[in-house]
């Protein structure tokens, strides 16, 4: 379903595994930039009413995906600590087609939005089925569950405002340099991309 052309190397559950502590620090900024991205969306184009309509929902869900982490961290005596900047996105954003329509351009950032919860789900199912920890199992199976919904929500927002073929097209482009983005990165355990 999510159509990720390259999927992580499972050596990342044994690696993140032993830094748990990071990993859950960065998934917490990680649902807070995931928030933060829909609200600027919102900001950036307040003329589409379906994106507003769409992407609302979604900003709470977040936060509170945000506050769940929260919460995991607090249970297990870590503190949240600074946040770092996520290789990953930055390097998607660097790849973001400049210029065309108002409507291409939010394509790109919905696309961007697209690629991350696709990762971020594959990564909460990688940890849902082979981590040690039970409770961290249950806790990302929930999770991986509302980030393929998101994904979802970011491609058919793409269709609502682009051509289909358009859409198809410049996807499968994405997929593919998604791929690459994550063939040149290291493997890194305390990153959740």
């Amino acid at each position: 379903m999510l159509g990720l052309k390259l999927p992580t190397d499972p050596r990342w559950v044994r690696i993140a595994e032993k830094s748990i502590e990071e990993i859950l620090v960065d998934h917490a900024y990680c649902e807070q930039k995931a928030a933060s991205s829909c609200i600027s969306l919102i900001i950036h184009y307040p003329e589409k009413e379906k994106l507003r309509e769409v992407l609302m929902p979604v900003v709470t869900e977040e936060w509170g995906h945000f506050r769940m982490v929260i919460r995991e961290l607090e249970k297990r005596g870590y503190s949240l600590g600074r946040q770092r900047n996520d290789e990953y996105v930055v390097e998607l954003r660097k790849r973001m087609r400049k210029g065309g329509t108002i409507d291409q351009q939010l394509g790109e950032h919905l696309f961007v939005n697209a690629l991350v919860e696709a990762r971020s789900c594959e990564r909460f199912r990688l940890l849902s089925e082979e981590i040690s920890d039970e409770k961290l199992r249950d806790f990302y199976r929930d999770l991986m569950v509302s980030e393929a919904n998101h994904y979802v929500n970011f491609i058919d927002l793409a269709k609502e405002y682009l051509p289909a073929d358009y859409v198809k097209v410049r996807w499968q482009e994405w997929l593919a340099i998604e791929a690459d983005i994550i063939a040149r990165m290291d493997i890194r355990g305390d990153r959740m991309h």
